[in-house]
């Protein structure tokens, strides 16, 4: 016998509010058999980009249920809410704003099988107030069809079929979504997808592309900024643990998703490469340390 069903719970709501356990509170009235397993609210405010990819990482450890996600700038705009039911092996069902937050994880699951636009009149919790705003869909909308879906509801009564060529894809261009690695000779050049609260720099980048490069564990490698490459550079040892390294020592090492990061053992190498500031979208070039950057 599986795991049952259960919401997992994502959004850019902080916990410094009251919105994470207002979602949580519609939930247990709505479905109060069903676990809410809470992946993050610490996404960038607005960075639907950054949720999307938070998201896809999150993905291959969830079971069956529903996916309630909640990065949402367009709150309250003619943008439509959706459910997208996948079946791939994972969630069956993804809830939150058409626009694109959703689709990534959709596709790692094999695609959209189906597609709901969500009607928020046939949703609102019956106990909400008339004077309930347009702007909090994670409780008046979200979370209600997150509940329904995962106690085995039938779609349609919450919404209508649409196709699923008509869901948004995020823009290319958008923050987290950048430039692709690229590999040339014994140099590869990398976009930055994700800076964790330990300042770890997570690459696009996979071992085999180290390994194509001659990258070993023998020898030094220089990791610099694309954008300024004599200011933001350092020499890095790959390594398979973070206590391979000594104090100050930058390395690279395989994360916990299968991605190349850059690292410090007990320290933050994002603050000491690229500041505190940095973002996803910046761009690496690791090349052999004796050789110099064109």
């Amino acid at each position: 016998m599986g795991p049952h069903p259960a919401i997992f719970f994502l959004s850019d709501y902080g916990n410094a509010d009251e919105f994470v356990g207002v979602v949580h509170a519609v939930v247990h009235r709505l479905a109060p058999s069903v676990p809410v397993i809470d992946l993050s609210h610490e996404v960038v405010p607005f960075d639907i980009a950054a949720g999307a990819a938070m998201l896809a990482r999150a993905l291959p450890s969830l079971g069956p249920g529903v996916v309630l996600a909640v990065v949402d700038p367009g709150v309250g705009s003619k943008r439509r809410p959706i459910a997208v039911r996948s079946d791939g092996d994972g969630p069956d069902w993804l809830v939150g704003p058409d626009n694109g937050l959703l689709i990534e994880a959709c596709e790692a699951l094999g695609g959209p099988a189906a597609a709901f636009a969500l009607d928020p009149q046939r949703l609102l919790p019956p106990w909400a107030g008339k004077g309930t705003g347009p702007t909090f869909d994670g409780r008046d909308v979200f979370a209600p069809a997150a509940s329904h879906l995962a106690s085995g509801g039938d779609p349609l009564t919450i919404g209508s079929a649409v196709g699923a060529e008509t869901l948004v894809v995020l823009d290319p261009r958008s923050p987290g979504s950048g430039p692709t690695s690229a590999i040339d000779g014994s140099a590869v050049s990398a976009p930055v997808t994700w800076i964790d609260r330990y300042g770890n720099v997570q690459l696009d980048l996979l071992p085999s592309d180290l390994d194509e490069i001659g990258v070993d564990a023998t020898g030094l490698v220089q990791v610099s900024l694309a954008s300024d490459p004599d200011t933001g550079s350092v020499l890095a040892r790959r390594v398979w643990a973070f206590s391979d390294l000594r104090v100050g020592e930058f390395g690279l090492l395989v994360d916990g998703n299968g991605r190349v990061a850059l690292v410090l053992d007990r320290a933050s190498a994002a603050s000491r490469l690229i500041g505190t500031g940095a973002r996803v979208g910046v761009v690496v070039r690791i090349m052999a340390a004796d050789e110099s950057f064109g």
